[in-house]
Formats: structure tokens, sequence, C-alpha cells
């Protein structure tokens, strides 16, 4: 498991200081079917925008 996660997104209510992310846990999706090649082809279901 991943020690530390690391986020550029700061519109994310997740993201902290040192582009952190600070969730629980993670989810990431493929966008194109169930064989991404790439990390273009992901997304990341965790993002909340912040308020």
């Amino acid at each position: 498991m991943a020690k530390d996660v690391l986020c550029e997104v700061n519109s994310c209510k997740y993201w902290a200081n040192g582009n952190k992310c600070n969730a629980t846990s993670i989810y990431v999706v493929s966008n194109r079917g169930q064989q991404a090649r790439n990390s273009e082809e992901t997304d990341c279901k965790t993002f909340e925008p912040k308020i």
C-alpha cells in the first residue's frame, strides 16, 4: 500500500500542503473501459471540490 499519495489538484477538499492527499481511501477508475493503457485513461473518483 502506498505510504504517501500525491495530488496536485488543489481544488479538491482532500488536497493538503505539499501536494498530499489526505483522503482515507482512493478510488481510481478507467475512463476507457476496463483496460487503461496509461494515466490519461484513468480518473480519480475520490475527488470532491472544496466548498
